[in-house]
């Protein structure tokens, strides 16, 4: 499970401990359904190595991190769109 908090550095880096380089942060996205509330009661993604990731936003940085495919994540979408 990775951190919830996981910087990554440039690709440009080559894997190197140099400390020359930029990281950016993996920022999560609220879903649209929570419309634009503060509201701590859905799910949270974001994209990760070929795939994505989706947290608990009620737990924050103490949720679970699930690693999905990309088929995985779509079906999940998809059956979360439906069972509205």
């Amino acid at each position: 499970m990775q951190s919830a908090t996981a910087w990554r550095k440039s690709t440009r880096s080559s894997g190197t401990n140099d400390s020359n380089c930029v990281e950016c942060r993996k920022t999560w996205r609220k879903s649209s359904r929570s419309s634009g509330t503060n509201s701590d009661n859905c799910v949270e993604a974001r994209t990760a190595d070929g795939g994505f990731q989706v947290r608990d936003s009620k737990l924050g940085h103490d949720s679970p991190i699930f690693e999905l495919g990309t088929a995985e994540f779509t079906a999940l979408i998809r059956t979360a769109s439906t069972s509205r």
